[in-house]
């Protein structure tokens, strides 16, 4: 009989992430920021203007395991990190990397997507066809938000290091450097996979990516520093990821929804 409770764990231990009981956070509720500008992660419905994309959806279904509510906000990014750390909202997400300097700032959760930076371009683009040839030519212009990782991938493993180069032109949003991009303003945004899929999906015939990817990169939910909402948070998300829920959603977000476009 004294071997039961030892099974037991031994049993517990076998089981998927989840199987297992989660943290209950007893119906409380989560001030959740984001911009609504980075397709397909985080998006307004053209049709109702309701708040969608994947990391709504992701979002929504840990605060659901965790016996959590989710009180939507939204912020611009160039607030957005600052927002958090200093406790305006609880959670933030708008494809964040993971990097060094911004763990400084603020906590992550773990990673929920690894992505590459591509280059979007115009479907009639012919000028160049990769980031070499695109640093060769003077006269070519990339468009970029502040602060964001397109924008260092742009400065330093496409251009010259030269952070006040004139060749990169800076946009309060995402999605105003691909609306200039479309109307011929610059020439090229990079962007990760999933987000040049989306609009290339939204917008049939009007772009393409050119070169090969210039990196890889690891987004995560940030947190206000010392956050009691970590643990619990990538609890959830390993469940999310082992039952298959994660990628039910990028079927989703990145292929059906761009099938449907």
């Amino acid at each position: 009989m004294k071997a039961l409770p030892l099974l037991a764990a031994l049993l517990a231990l076998s089981l998927p992430v989840s199987a297992q009981d989660l943290p209950d956070l007893g119906g409380r509720t989560i001030v959740a920021v984001t911009e609504n500008a980075y397709t397909p992660l985080n998006f307004a419905d053209p049709e109702t203007g309701e708040g969608v994309g994947l990391e709504y959806d992701l979002f929504n279904e840990i605060a659901r395991r965790l016996n959590a509510e989710v009180d939507w906000q939204l912020a611009s990014w160039d607030v957005m990190i600052q927002a958090v750390r200093d406790g305006q909202f609880d959670v933030g997400m708008d494809g964040i990397t993971i990097n060094a300097e911004r763990e400084e700032q603020i906590d992550f959760s773990d990673s929920y997507l690894t992505s590459q930076q591509l280059m979007l371009v115009r479907a009639d683009e012919e000028r160049f066809a990769d980031a070499e040839s695109f640093a060769a030519d003077a006269d070519l212009l990339v468009g970029a938000q502040p602060g964001t990782t397109n924008f260092y991938v742009a400065i330093y493993s496409v251009l010259d290091g030269n952070e006040a180069n004139p060749r990169v032109k800076l946009f309060e949003t995402f999605g105003a450097s691909v609306q200039a991009l479309a109307a011929g303003d610059v020439d090229t945004v990079l962007m990760d996979q999933t987000s040049a899929d989306g609009y290339i999906g939204a917008n049939p015939g009007a772009f393409k990516v050119v070169g090969d990817p210039l990196g890889t990169e690891d987004f995560g939910f940030i947190f206000t520093p010392g956050s009691d909402l970590v643990e619990p948070v990538n609890a959830a998300l390993a469940a999310i990821k082992a039952d298959g829920t994660l990628a039910a959603l990028e079927q989703k977000w990145f292929y059906d929804y761009n099938a449907a476009q």
